[in-house]
């Protein structure tokens, strides 16, 4: 389950960023200080997000659910969440050049050995499951603190 592993310190209501970089730098930054993730991780993060887009359109509400290779996370997987008062410019997952205004990130570090995927496919999917409750995305919206945020996502956990 996501939310049993949710740190209060690394969930961000209210946020402000002016562009996706920025997003990285700020939460990816939160993750590196608290060390979690390499110093190599924010310019990855940003590496990786102009080669493989991260946005979503989850029926009208703008998700985005970035990552790096597991060599730029320390030995903890951990997930960071920020929710951020204005739409962020993404460009959206499968796309080039179309952008969806993101409000909520789901930051992954996923710790594993190098070149593998099946910790990262497990926790997208069950963020992927998460995030296709629209009234759950609405009320993530609307949350004022860390803690809010991680009782809106076990309750959800406890009925998938």
């Amino acid at each position: 389950m996501i939310w049993e592993t949710l740190k209060p310190a690394l969930i961000f209501p209210g946020a402000e960023a002016a562009s996706y970089e920025e997003v990285f730098q700020q939460v990816g930054g939160a993750l590196t200080a608290a060390g979690y993730t390499k110093s190599t991780y924010v310019e990855a993060l940003i590496e990786r997000e102009r080669e493989y887009p991260t946005g979503l359109d989850v029926d009208g509400w703008g998700v985005a659910i970035p990552h790096t290779p597991v060599e730029h996370v320390n030995s903890e997987t951990v997930i960071a969440i920020a929710i951020f008062k204005n739409p962020v410019e993404f460009v959206q997952m499968g796309t080039d050049d179309e952008t969806v205004g993101v409000r909520i990130v789901f930051m992954l570090a996923i710790a594993g050995k190098p070149g593998e995927h099946g910790a990262h496919l497990d926790e997208l999917q069950r963020i992927i499951a998460i995030i296709q409750d629209t009234g759950l995305l609405q009320n993530l919206l609307n949350a004022q603190s860390a803690e809010e945020i991680i009782k809106l996502i076990e309750e959800k956990e406890k009925t998938l």
